[in-house]
């Protein structure tokens, strides 16, 4: 069980042992974080459920060819992560959190607003998916340090005894982002109608990006860097170079660099196929309306969005394990059922989405809690940056192209369920092997829930 949580001065808070943060500044740390995460996954959001009209306008061939090339578009940013979590999390360790954080939105806002400006494929020909592909590109590489860097954030800020509940809110930010990307196009495709919504309509949810953008760097310009940096800072205990920290986390942190690139990859192709995928899976294999099948997916992320911040308490209270084990399980046993649930019909489909929200939730709610506290500080934001994205651009953005794929092959509308199954499995052995940190510090160079910090001369 984590530790009783200390007794704190009125209005001001503990972000871990020692240092006192006001809750407004704890409060502004969080929304800062969050904001980012709905940046990125606003970006998503219209995507997902706007790929029918982005395939008809930038991408050549009929409905079916077009948009497996528009799904294999969205996988292609995840290919520059790793690069981006290689180059912002060393920066982020050696230059402080809030400076990288400022940059990776705003280049994040930019690429998504430039989308909507992309000419159709009818007026320049592959020169339009040419340009989405090096938006997305763009996208992928600014995102590569901006989940690492926003959860590393929060998580430094928050007090060790609340760390669960109040990372919860950096998910909320990920589905309420997704949510208000996929409500703008579902509104826009009602109020415009389908002919209009190909023409022009589908572009003007991507223009909204530029004022969450910029409301996002200027929350960050405001904020300070995080009490747990400083202090290793100002004790001159920062990593000396990019080279010396890639090699310490290599040589020295490679258990917890594999161990959460396993965790991801249960993580995200849970994500990426329950939220990306569905509203295409809806259309093209269960046979529902184009409204329908957005609609089903918002209404059951706004009932992921209420379980959020109650899972992450939860977690706070008996621990992040807990959590993962029921809901890998639950996926485990439950995916083919809820599939089958949801060929009957609208309201199967509704149910069976929300119940796979259910399980699904208590791993999301608590990312930011559980993964900031596999590295010592020196190291984290590069640590969780860098193994996140590579397990994310291998195993979570593929998910959605790999789910069509693989259905048009085999012909079973169950294969998402099997994907689901199989991630699942390789969660389960990497939370083997985590260690719990629920209540633990997040302080100084040694191992988050160890007593001793790694030996770097061994």
């Amino acid at each position: 069980m984590p530790p009783t949580p200390p007794t704190l001065p009125d209005g001001a808070t503990s972000a871990g042992s020692g240092t006192e943060v006001d809750r407004k500044t704890i409060r502004r740390a969080v929304a800062a974080s969050a904001l980012g995460n709905a940046t990125e996954w606003f970006d998503y959001g219209m995507y997902a459920y706007g790929v029918v009209y982005l395939s008809k306008a930038l991408f050549p061939g009929a409905a079916g060819e077009a948009t497996l090339f528009a799904l294999a578009t969205f996988a292609i940013s995840f290919l520059v992560r790793p690069l981006g979590g290689l180059f912002w999390g060393p920066l982020g360790d050696r230059l402080g959190r809030k400076a990288v954080l400022a940059l990776t939105i705003g280049l994040m806002a930019s690429a998504t607003f430039a989308v909507g400006l992309v000419p159709s494929y009818e007026s320049i020909g592959f020169w339009a998916p040419a340009i989405l592909v090096m938006l997305r590109l763009l996208q992928g590489f600014s995102t590569g340090g901006e989940y690492g860097g926003a959860a590393t954030f929060m998580a430094e800020y928050a007090p060790d005894a609340k760390r669960g509940f109040l990372g919860s809110f950096l998910e909320f930010g990920t589905l309420a982002g997704f949510s208000f990307g996929a409500i703008l196009m579902l509104l826009f495709s009602v109020l415009l109608g389908e002919e209009r919504m190909a023409e022009f309509g589908w572009r003007i949810p991507f223009f909204v990006a530029a004022p969450l953008g910029l409301l996002g760097v200027y929350l960050r310009k405001k904020m300070e860097d995080t009490p747990v940096f400083q202090e290793l800072e100002a004790a001159g205990e920062e990593e000396a170079a990019p080279k010396t920290e890639l090699r310490d986390l290599f040589r020295i942190y490679w258990p917890q660099l594999l161990t959460l690139g396993g965790l991801v990859v249960a993580l995200n192709v849970a994500n990426y196929t329950i939220l990306s995928y569905m509203p295409t899976y809806f259309e093209r294999h269960l046979g529902l309306s184009v409204d329908t099948s957005l609609i089903v997916p918002v209404l059951g992320m706004l009932f992921m969005m209420v379980l959020l911040p109650f899972f992450g308490a939860l977690s706070d209270r008996i621990g992040r394990k807990p959590m993962w084990w029921f809901s890998l399980i639950g996926l485990v046993v439950a995916a083919v059922p809820l599939y089958l649930l949801m060929r009957t019909g609208i309201a199967g489909a509704f149910i069976g989405f929300a119940l796979l929200g259910l399980l699904y939730a208590p791993q999301l709610s608590t990312i930011s809690a559980t993964f900031p506290a596999m590295f010592p500080t020196q190291v984290r934001f590069a640590g969780f940056a860098i193994s996140y994205n590579v397990s994310t651009s291998l195993f979570g953005g593929t998910a959605p192209a790999l789910n069509s794929w693989l259905i048009d092959l085999t012909g079973t509308d169950l294969i998402p369920a099997f994907l689901l199954i199989a991630s699942s499995v390789v969660g389960m052995v990497a939370l083997w092997f985590v260690v719990e940190t629920a209540g633990c510090s997040l302080r100084g160079t040694g191992m988050p829930g160890r007593e001793k910090a790694p030996d770097k001369n061994r």
